[in-house]
């Protein structure tokens, strides 16, 4: 298969073994020419050069000064990444993994510059009869067990912290001024004055709410404790450290009596039963969401299982190392580091990716699945579908104002990312399609079905 795009690059596509393909892609002399015109102009701004300003020396001065092999190797890796996604979206094929790409020799002028691309891809699946796949669903419910452990929740959050006087114990808040020493000198941050804790909220280093367990209003107390080996702050670990601490007051936590007086200040219901049943009614409805996601995923796992699919051990892999690549990244942005996720997971990257592979190779199989229903039922999602699919996407921003879906829609087509939403819509499109074809049985139906095919039963 030979592809062209309008940015001058071309793709010629041959598949492997193992759900990879060979991709030879060639860039256009022509658009070889613009890159290095950008890379020159590019280079211009940082170069000083006699009788020209800083920043204004033209494109073919800097060629003939800096070389065209030079600069054209900087427009190489600032475009290669680029002509890479328009060979792999030509091309048509979603990727799995990470790609082995060789570029070849820098072509003179007037010739194109050329490179390889070997990556897996998404398995192929020969379906037949999804339509009317048996799959259990069961009815959405409510435990009154639920609706009361909501209750309480509630009067939790409007209990009062009374003062009281008492002995400390379990449950107790206290209000103490404590300062933190280790050798003799004062702890970074170890030291507060009319500082609120929970005896027994377990917030604090083993010990200390322990020993504040029996004390009363106004006594003083001195804890030696030892900071846990495993504790955040790394100078602190292991440590021995004195805390001299002063209660200043005892508070016992008081919950609100169950009433409707109650019910009114929880939620402005006149009756303890209105809350109850409002508690009620959202559980319902949050068990009708839950049973509807577990249907559809019931439905796509029974879809796969039925279909012809082989998926490489290589592929599961590949697409489990992108899924912790993934994990990652999203908790980088909470500022967990690797090294800290594996420490608290108690295990190695390669552990963690080995124990992804399972769910991976669902995940592969289910996507070979939903692409097939794609093309056999010939769904190509329109721009209006597209527009839609934004608009329901589309969050709020600064103001409470969402963004225009119109807008959206021309950025992503400017991108060159318009065909990866509309894979998107029409993957939405074909599950929706296989669920809607589903028949949703009993559980206990279910069951007693499998038991009856399970070989050797």
């Amino acid at each position: 298969m030979v592809a062209s795009v309008s940015d001058g690059v071309s793709t010629k596509l041959s598949e492997l073994d193992e759900s990879r393909v060979h991709l030879d892609v060639e860039v256009s002399p022509e658009e070889l020419t613009r890159a290095l015109e950008a890379a020159a102009s590019k280079l211009g701004r940082d170069l000083r050069l006699p009788g020209f300003r800083k920043g204004k020396v033209p494109a073919p001065v800097v060629l003939g000064r800096l070389g065209r092999e030079a600069v054209l190797d900087e427009a190489v890796r600032d475009r290669l990444g680029r002509w890479y996604a328009a060979a792999i979206r030509e091309a048509a094929v979603t990727t799995v993994g990470e790609p082995e790409l060789s570029l070849g020799e820098m072509p003179p002028d007037g010739e194109p510059l050329q490179f390889t691309i070997e990556i897996g891809v998404r398995p192929v699946a020969k379906i037949a009869n999804w339509r009317g796949i048996e799959v259990a669903r069961r009815e959405p419910a409510v435990d009154e067990a639920d609706v009361e452990r909501q209750i309480e929740q509630v009067r939790e959050r409007l209990a009062r912290l009374e003062p009281v006087e008492r002995a400390a114990a379990q449950g107790d808040f206290l209000v103490i001024d404590y300062r933190g020493t280790i050798d003799g000198e004062p702890i970074a941050g170890g030291e507060a004055r009319a500082q609120l804790i929970e005896l027994g909220g377990g917030n604090l280093i083993p010990g200390f709410e322990e020993g504040l367990t029996g004390a009363g209003a106004g006594e003083e107390r001195k804890l030696d404790l030892r900071f846990p080996d495993d504790y955040g702050a790394a100078e602190l670990a292991g440590r021995d450290a004195v805390f001299e601490i002063t209660i200043g007051e005892v508070r016992e936590k008081v919950l609100p009596e169950l009433d409707d007086d109650f019910a009114l200040d929880a939620a402005g219901f006149d009756t303890l039963e209105e809350l109850r049943e409002d508690v009620r009614a959202k559980l319902r409805e949050a068990d009708e969401a839950a049973v509807e996601r577990e249907f559809r995923e019931a439905v796509i796992d029974a879809a796969a299982e039925a279909a012809d699919v082989s998926v490489p051990e290589a592929l599961a892999h590949a697409r489990a190392r992108e899924a912790w690549d993934d994990r990652l990244h999203a908790l980088s942005h909470r500022g967990v580091s690797k090294e800290a996720f594996l420490q608290i997971a108690g295990a190695t990257e390669e552990e963690m990716i080995e124990g992804a592979r399972p769910s991976a190779e669902r995940a592969l199989r289910a996507e070979a699945v939903i692409a097939a229903i794609v093309a056999e039922e010939g769904i190509e999602p329109t721009d209006d579908e597209l527009l839609e699919s934004l608009e329901r996407a589309s969050e709020p921003g600064e103001g409470g104002r969402a963004e225009d879906p119109r807008k959206l829609l021309t950025q992503l087509r400017r991108a060159g990312r318009l065909e990866e939403l509309r894979a998107d819509v029409a993957s939405q499109r074909a599950l929706d399609l296989l669920v809607s074809a589903a028949v949703a049985i009993s559980p206990e139906r279910a069951a007693a079905r499998e038991k009856l095919w399970t070989p050797g039963s």
